[in-house]
């Protein structure tokens, strides 16, 4: 399937929500700054997001080939072991977020506007669930990002990239060399079919992550991800 460009996506952040996220005070004169701050964000702001479906054509112990690009990480492919079909994508911010940030000068300011900037993220990768909610009507999705987990390195966005042909001119993403991502507030992943609720946080023991979906299982990579446990499906690879 050609891959499709999300552009057109609403950024309307409540001041409140941001104040209360940045432990700003309500009447402060950071508030009524921050007031500012919030509607030049909404004028500028362009999230946008990136996906294609893509093909689960192969599996092996330790890895899946997706469209002829060999996907490395045991999770990944116990993840995937009924998969037939997954979304792979990239979302951001906007490089208008990211222009603007980097033009302020206090460091306060560049914080609220980092933080703004994160929050038009989000809108985009809620809009891209939505979108393939009514489009595809998928079911329960999970998700896997390289560099969330040490069993799928950051290194591996190089493959993603390689299935998302352009990103820089379409929605203004380049891979640095150190395959970080500029817009910093940018994401890529896939996304796929299950039954059971799937988050990399319950494989990540790092304590006090803000962004924390669900409880740390120490127990669930033995359970069900340890190499050998699960057999190769039926879905060989060469």
């Amino acid at each position: 399937m050609r891959q499709v460009v999300i552009d057109e996506i609403p950024f309307n952040p409540d001041v409140d929500a941001v104040a209360d996220r940045l432990h700003v005070k309500p009447g402060s004169g950071r508030m009524a700054a921050l007031r500012r701050m919030v509607a030049r964000a909404k004028e500028i702001a362009r999230p946008k997001a990136l996906y294609r479906v893509v093909r689960v054509e192969a599996k092996g112990d330790d890895y899946v080939i997706v469209e002829g690009a060999k996907l490395t990480s045991r999770v990944l492919r116990v993840n995937l072991a009924e998969a037939h079909r997954a979304f792979v994508y990239i979302a951001t911010c906007g490089v208008e977020l990211e222009d603007w940030t980097r033009s302020l000068e206090g460091p306060f300011d560049q914080f609220q506007a980092d933080a703004i900037a994160g929050m038009a993220l989000m809108s985009a990768r809620q809009a891209l669930a939505q979108h393939l909610e009514q489009v595809f009507r998928p079911g329960q999705l999970g998700e896997m990002n390289p560099g969330s987990l040490p069993d799928w390195p950051l290194r591996e966005q190089r493959q993603l990239f390689a299935l998302l042909e352009g990103s820089e001119a379409t929605i203004g993403v380049q891979l640095l060399n150190s395959y970080l991502m500029t817009p910093t507030k940018s994401t890529s992943g896939l996304l796929f079919p299950t039954e059971h609720e799937y988050y990399n946080c319950q494989l990540c023991p790092m304590e006090n992550c803000p962004g924390r979906k669900a409880g740390y299982d120490p127990d669930l990579y033995d359970l069900k991800y340890r190499p050998g446990l699960v057999p190769p499906s039926r879905e060989q690879a060469p």
